[in-house]
């Protein structure tokens, strides 16, 4: 008995082991350049089991739903569920329940496919193969990045959204990058044919939705895909850059704002499908970021299915030159996410396997990746030649037949289906590609003009006052929360202090924020708000978020405005720039009528969302006619915090400034602020907004506003100086944006100087005809200065120095500045207020 027993742990430990290691002997790899070997902790004899414990029995705890098998049986159906050609990660799952799902759903089961799934799976290849075969026909040298040698993605893909279909799920939101993305386009999301034959044919439909302005393989569209057994659901894959991955958190916001848009927001009925490269699943940081989203809850969207089409090779670059990790995918196990292997060349397994992966996100609603392994029959684009770098590898690459005849010959091996009746099909389908390939070039569309002028930049006139009683109503509600909850003691001599500010007919900028956030709400706005730290504010400056003092318990006084108010979203994000960002930009594609910000702690770190800026928000509706109107809240300001915690850097944003694309601003008073956001939500042209917000001016005296200025009026582009009362007697007049505007107004007090502070307050559109009928008012100018805090290749002068010459009138053009400098600030106090004085006396030189 106590051998049976040492050797019933034995058996348990092997058991284990095949769950935990299986993957590493399974036959993943089609081309086989590294043979599975047997791995010591798989391997029966390093237990101490033999051939001769082969047909006795033993407890299986469940495997295979048999309670107790020969030892050979067992070994047979570990084998089975994890070292054929698919092998599964998942023991690293901390919730037992999970472990078990998967277990039971991959350990002795029935894996064959009926005959019709097959033939459905072969036309699926056959899509796929033609596809490919007719666009490097017709089309050679042309780059399309194909899918040849990964062609089992395409009934994978078919079978996750088949599954979705089936389940009633509402819509599948798709991100992928460029390989194989028109194979997709055509075969999966329904593109029309003869509209990817336009875009090889250079012609451009000026209709389209996705605009014109970039390569056929970043191109978004829209379609329904209907399953097998009729099932019908959306489908949209959203345009992308060059940049892999970035499109990552850009699809999870596009489908968490589609969820908040259902009645039923946690049913999670809108699928986030992500289809990545090894080597840039691997590679690129933002993916662990959007993994790092999935859970929280400002960012969960139900469980995300990842496909990784792993052709083991990042352009030239070998996996042991691209990753330290075994596998492409072992980053998403820090989400605990299971990871199925499948081999490429077995497209049945990749079927289950798609279908095994979806039916988990429907049970726990939590991300899963399947890792595809394959191959790159060509080089990177259609004009590389890889053999420069992997002479070898392309050896057996040349060598090996196409997924397709592999499994033409597998079936009719089987007696499944004959030769003729598979090469049939195929004929039928590349028919098909023929004729509307025929129809393309027979009808010539409308083309769009290469010279089309581009639109002159505008800013609308938005009427966004509020009523004092509405407003009344809204500042009442800031100060409510429900009876027995205790407000922070602080906090409580705070609000103390802004009903006696607003008693006295003024606000501050926290207010004002606060004001129009919540008068948007009552009319029935949803506003989402997040960034680092946001519900409370970098500056405590907002808290929209009340915690109370003895239990801990939320409230957001700004959820309780009116009975018909909008949604209000606010939440504080993970410590992430990118992928932050760029998930609220996908969400504020998808809802459009609603408010979306996103705040930085300090605008010095926006640039870690870079890609986010460049590739999307700046240039998304020009490359494929995407619009946004997500505000980026960026605080900047020289405070001598140093050169991480000082400026935004206006000047980058000002660069990318062309064709009426962004709105820049750097609003100085709390009433411009407030009309500034309900001007972004209420006007009818949908742009994103960049708003350089204070640190200093968020509790200054001089930044207050009447209440009266929220009552009526609009954003205005320009102030003119209210306190110079003889217009005729100015001989300068000093431009500047932002904060440092008064402390120019202090010098200019000072010294009684002849000088007009003017404030430009948006810097993009450039408002030349408000600036120009300011300027006319001083007919005694000569001399227009810019002034700011940046140093001189910095902010905004490098921008608008033209500007300013072509409206100056004849007026001498200068400017004050910092000097020229690599960094943006000084890490002394003492320099930094050398240097405001130094740029201050300039300003106001010879006058």
């Amino acid at each position: 008995p106590d051998a049976h027993l040492h050797k019933q742990m034995q058996v348990n430990r092997v058991i284990n082991m095949h769950r935990v290691r299986g993957h590493l002997i399974a036959d993943l790899d089609p081309l086989a350049v590294k043979e599975p070997h047997m791995h010591p902790e798989l391997d029966p004899a390093t237990y101490g089991l033999t051939i001769w414990d082969l047909d006795r029995e033993f407890l299986t705890g469940g495997l295979a739903g048999a309670d107790r098998l020969p030892f050979g049986e067992i070994l047979h159906a570990l084998r089975d569920s994890y070292c054929r050609t698919v092998g599964v990660e998942y023991m690293h799952i901390q919730e037992p329940g999970q472990k078990r799902w998967i277990q039971e759903h991959v350990e002795g089961v029935d894996v064959s496919l009926d005959a019709a799934e097959q033939r459905h799976v072969l036309g699926r290849l056959n899509a796929a193969e033609a596809f490919e075969r007719f666009l490097a026909t017709k089309y050679v040298g042309a780059k399309r990045f194909g899918l040849e040698g990964a062609e089992s993605t395409i009934p994978l893909l078919d079978a996750v959204l088949g599954a979705a279909a089936d389940a009633g799920l509402d819509r599948v939101v798709m991100g992928m990058a460029h390989r194989g993305r028109l194979n997709v386009l055509s075969n999966i999301v329904g593109k029309p044919l003869d509209r990817i034959f336009d875009e090889f044919e250079g012609i451009v439909d000026p209709s389209m939705v996705q605009g014109s302005g970039d390569v056929k393989y970043h191109l978004g569209a829209r379609g329904r895909f209907t399953s097998r057994a009729g099932s019908g659901i959306e489908v949209e894959l959203a345009a992308n850059p060059s940049h892999l991955e970035a499109v990552d958190p850009v699809v999870e916001g596009m489908v968490r704002a589609h969820q908040d848009l259902v009645d039923q927001p946690t049913s999670y009925s809108i699928l986030p499908l992500l289809v990545h490269g090894d080597a840039a699943f691997a590679g690129q940081g933002v993916v662990a970021e959007t993994l790092n989203l999935s859970d929280l809850r400002g960012y969960r969207t139900g469980g995300t299915v990842h496909l990784v089409i792993d052709n083991q090779l990042g352009f030239t670059t070998a996996p042991e030159s691209g990753r330290s990790s075994v596998y492409a995918t072992d980053v998403a196990k820090m989400v605990q996410a299971p990871i199925f292997h499948v081999n490429g060349d077995d497209p049945e397994a990749c079927v289950r396997v798609a279908r095994l992966a979806f039916e988990y996100r429907q049970a726990f609603h939590r991300d899963v990746v399947i890792d595809m392994w394959c191959y790159r029959r060509f080089g990177h684009n259609e004009g590389d030649d890889p053999s420069y770098t992997q002479p070898l590898l392309y050896r057996r690459i040349e060598q090996r037949r196409s997924v397709r005849k592999l499994y033409v010959e597998l079936l009719v091996k089987r007696g499944d289906l004959t030769l003729e009746e598979a090469e049939g099909a195929l004929d039928d389908f590349s028919e098909r590609l023929q004729q509307a390939f025929d129809q393309t070039r027979a009808l010539r569309r409308p083309e769009q003009s290469a010279t089309a002028p581009a639109p002159a930049p505008t800013s609308e006139e938005v009427r966004t006052g509020v009523e004092r009683k509405l407003l009344q109503s809204v500042f009442d509600a800031l100060g409510r929360s429900p009876d027995s909850f205790t407000v922070h003691p602080k906090l409580a001599r705070q609000f103390d202090a802004r009903r006696q500010l607003w008693e006295t007919g003024k606000v501050d900028w926290g207010t004002a924020e606060a004001l129009a956030l919540g008068t948007l709400l009552f009319e029935g706005t949803d506003i989402r708000l997040t960034g680092q730290d946001t519900r409370r504010g970098t500056f405590s400056h907002r808290h929209s978020v009340l915690f109370d003092h003895q239990t801990g318990t939320e409230y957001a006084p700004l959820a309780h405005v009116g009975p018909q108010q909008g949604k209000f979203w606010v939440y504080d994000s993970s410590l992430s720039e990118y992928a932050a960002m760029g998930f609220e930009y996908g969400y504020s594609v998808v809802h459009a009528d609603a408010l979306v910000c996103w705040e930085a702690q300090f605008g010095d770190f926006v640039n870690g969302g870079q890609i986010v800026v460049d590739q999307f928000l700046a240039s998304a509706e020009e490359k494929w006619g995407q619009r946004s109107s997500l505000v980026l809240l960026l605080p900047h300001g020289y405070d001598g915090q140093g050169p991480e915690h000082s400026s935004a850097r206006i000047e980058r944003f000002m660069t990318l400034c062309a064709d009426d694309n962004l709105q820049v601003v750097n609003a100085t008073t709390a009433a411009q602020y407030f009309h500034l956001l309900r001007r972004q939500r209420l006007a009818g042209r949908h742009r994103p907004l960049v708003v350089f917000t204070p640190k200093y001016l968020l509790r200054a005296r001089e930044s207050r506003s009447a209440v009266e200025a929220l009552c009526a009026g609009s954003f205005q582009e320009v102030l003119d100086d209210p306190s110079v009362v003889d217009p005729a007697a100015v001989r300068r007049v000093v431009l500047c944006s932002g904060k440092v505007a008064y402390d120019a107004l202090l010098r200019r007090d000072q010294a009684r100087a002849p000088v007009a502070v003017v404030r430009i307050e948006q810097l993009y559109p450039w408002p030349a005809r408000a600036l120009a009928e300011v300027l006319e008012r001083y007919p005694s100018t000569d001399s227009v200065y810019w002034l700011q805090e940046e140093p001189e290749n910095m902010g905004a002068w490098p921008n608008v120095s033209g500007r300013l010459h072509v409206l100056s009138g004849g007026a001498k053009v200068g400017h004050a500045s910092r000097p020229e400098s690599a960094s943006p600030a000084t890490g002394s106090f003492k320099v930094h207020l050398r240097q405001q004085e130094d740029l201050l006396d300039r300003a106001f030189e010879g006058v």
